[in-house]
């Protein structure tokens, strides 16, 4: 095995080794006119005083954490959720540097080429950085665990002060998985509330109080609205699938671990069964490293969608094949249980339903949400009577595309679950974010393309100049919103992986849970109502934030000289409240999620919590799909109107506006509350995993 994780070792240093050359090759690019470079610089320095800020409040959170767990429960464990959360601020700073630094030379290349073939190219060369360190910097922590201590499924931990229930070898897993999502949590709830406040009050500024362009650099918010997209759509997304893809490896290595335990596998059986997730996870790399190499190399044409498009088939096409190869290699002549329905193909055949899955949502969401398609272009068209339908169309769009991508989710776990049993549906879960560095990589180049977009305009760059970045950002929602979509998919997937994981830690043989019990209910209804909690706490969160930038704003335009555009606006100082609003909201909703687990289980039970996990993920996934899909759809009717396809209307006309409302409706949903909500289900499942043992001896009400 040890040869094993020296070849995954070597994949993840080649995956770097490119992170490094295109950081590099971004970097060596010009960035066009004194203007567009003093711009960048204003959302470089902005976006790295946020994380910084952000990251001192994060570090006290983690190594407060750590120390809980390493002197009440396990050594090592303090040690690990460390490592994990390292591990999640390296891709997420990685990701938001490369993209302040390729943003405006994606507008500079648009300004010296005129081709949108060779911008796009540069827009997705800075989002591989983001997706490539996604899924290298999560391997790379779980190995350094496996290969400096190792799977015993018999060992017992101990802390410095107590030893609390435990297997220490299940809690340096989950520790790490723990700090993976406390990055991820506190990168999406103060990101999301940062990008959106800026982005809802720049809209009611520019478009609605003052009648000026979109991204007009006179208007302060617009920066602050820039420096977002990178702090929530880079580094959020960054944090939220990696903590996805670490989730998901780890639930299949913990269920592996369990069954093993119950007497389902031999010896050999069991180190295979180990071995498969991280080897999955390992050729799924070296798929995106090899089709993102591809893609950058060969000529782009006109139509930035079917470029991308090759990204993600080359990348799902080799991880199926590598996939394959290595299931054979390790199960092929070992002893399995009857579980495995397929044989020594049972757990491949889980992992491509895992694949098709991702792919599908991908499409499902493209359809619901794109300009090319007529969900989008018939919102467009309501948008001549109005708000109001407006809204009651987006909302019955967004409910409407619930449906498949849930059905697809429901019959992966079912098939995968009768294929190979639960541990199928780990399988499953890791097969649908086995490409996830490409994924990520095109889910950056929106930001990317936005951010370039809005530089175009801010720095007065030529009309073909912005019609082609126009073209990127229209493009860069659809990849936002496919993001978004997978990003929840495979949440659902992972968050079912850890209830199976939690359940089987403490169920004799196959995990069960008692759905006529009156615990499990009340769990279950509980859960579903934190879900909507969670979402109002986000939402006004958010709204008081955007109220108070736009109030701020005006103040600063009211200026003399601003307005006229002789002077400049107070860009700091609106950065400042920006950071300050998202810093100030972001602990309370953080902490929920870490809390609710333990004070529930505490109080009514291992049952009460898992009654709570499946209650919250049966609301949460349709609720988080609506948001998104409806968010993305109101967003891009919104674009439609502004590139004139729409006979008659144009910005500025009636529909336009009432678009507009539409869109910053959409703006909380798609970019805080939506993104936020498969963290909320993924944390809780991954604290009751880790605090199982504890929870089991100290329950107050048996």
């Amino acid at each position: 095995m040890s040869m094993l994780y020296n070849v995954v070792l070597v994949i993840i240093v080649l995956a770097l080794c490119y992170v490094l050359f295109s950081y590099k090759k971004i970097k060596g690019m010009k960035e066009g006119t004194q203007e567009m470079a003093e711009m960048a610089l204003i959302i470089r320095r902005g976006a790295n005083t946020f994380m910084k800020t952000e990251y001192k409040t994060i570090a006290i959170v983690v190594i407060a954490v750590a120390l809980i767990f390493s002197l009440f429960v396990e050594k090592t464990s303090g040690l690990t959720l460390i490592l994990g959360a390292i591990m999640s601020s390296s891709a997420c700073i990685v990701g938001m540097k490369s993209a302040t630094y390729a943003n405006v030379r994606t507008s500079n290349k648009a300004r010296e080429s005129l081709s949108i073939g060779q911008t796009v190219k540069v827009a997705l060369l800075g989002g591989s950085i983001s997706g490539l360190s996604v899924q290298a910097f999560g391997m790379l922590g779980l190995l350094i665990i496996l290969i400096g201590w190792g799977i015993d499924h018999s060992s017992r931990g101990s802390g410095f002060l107590l030893s609390l229930e435990c297997n220490a070898s299940t809690m340096r897993i989950t520790t790490y998985s723990l700090g993976c999502s406390l990055v991820a949590m506190f990168n999406r709830v103060a990101g999301g509330n940062y990008t959106k406040a800026a982005d809802i009050s720049s809209d009611i500024l520019a478009k609605l109080r003052h009648d000026l362009p979109e991204d007009d650099s006179r208007v302060p918010n617009v920066i602050a609205d820039f420096i977002g997209d990178n702090v929530n759509d880079i580094a959020g997304n960054c944090s939220d699938l990696l903590e996805s893809f670490v989730a998901t490896t780890a639930a299949g290595i913990l269920i592996a671990s369990t069954v093993y335990a119950g007497g389902g596998f031999t010896d050999s059986a069991y180190s295979s069964a180990m071995m498969y997730p991280i080897l999955l996870a390992g050729g799924g790399l070296l798929s995106c490293l090899i089709a993102l190499i591809i893609v950058n190399i060969i000529k782009m044409g006109d139509d930035p969608s079917k470029e991308l498009d090759k990204a993600t088939y080359i990348s799902a096409g080799l991880t199926l094949v590598l996939g394959l190869l290595s299931c054979y290699m390790l199960f092929s002549k070992v002893e399995l249980s009857s579980s495995f329905v397929l044989g020594w193909a049972s757990p491949w055949a889980c992992a491509v339903l895992g694949i098709i899955s991702g792919v599908a949502i991908g499409m499902i969401t493209e359809y619901y949400t794109s300009t090319d398609f007529k969900p989008t272009q018939n919102l467009a068209l309501m948008a001549t009577e109005g708000e109001a339908f407006v809204i009651t169309k987006g909302d019955a769009i967004g409910s409407r595309s619930c449906l498949y991508p849930v059905l697809l989710i429901a019959l992966s776990l079912f098939v995968s679950g009768k294929l190979c049993g639960t541990y199928g549906i780990a399988l499953a879960s890791l097969g649908m974010l086995s490409f996830v560095g490409t994924t990520v990589s095109i889910d950056a180049f929106g930001p990317i393309a936005d951010n370039a977009g809005g530089l175009a305009e801010s720095c007065h760059l030529p009309h073909k100049v912005r019609e082609i970045t126009d073209k990127l950002d229209a493009v860069g929602n659809t990849t936002a919103a496919i993001g978004k979509g997978f990003a929840i998919g495979s949440a659902a997937f992972a968050t079912v992986s850890l209830i199976v994981a939690y359940v089987g830690s403490y169920s004799v043989g196959e995990p069960v849970l008692n759905f006529a019990s009156f615990v499990v209910v009340a769990g279950g209804i509980l859960g579903g109502a934190l879900v909507e909690y969670f979402s109002a706490v986000l939402t006004d969160n958010t709204i008081d934030s955007a109220k108070k930038m736009a109030d701020d704003g005006d103040k600063l335009l009211s200026i003399p000289g601003v307005l006229e555009g002789s002077v400049k606006p107070d860009y700091d100082k609106m950065i400042k409240t920006a950071t300050e609003e998202a810093l100030r909201k972001m602990l309370f909703p953080s902490i929920l999620a870490l809390v609710i687990p333990v004070v529930g289980g505490l109080l009514f039970g291992v049952e009460f919590i898992g009654g709570l996990l499946v209650g919250a993920t049966i609301v949460a996934i349709p609720r988080a799909i609506f948001m998104g899909n409806s968010g993305g759809a109101f967003d891009n009717a919104k674009k439609f109107i502004e590139q004139e396809r729409l006979e008659g209307h144009s910005k500025g006309s009636a529909a336009h506006k009432a678009a507009v409302t539409g869109d910053t409706v959409g703006d909380t949903r798609k970019d805080v509350v939506g993104v936020a909500l498969d963290i909320f289900i993924k944390s809780m499942s991954t604290v009751a995993n880790t605090l199982g043992g504890v929870i089991r001896t100290f329950t107050i009400i048996k």
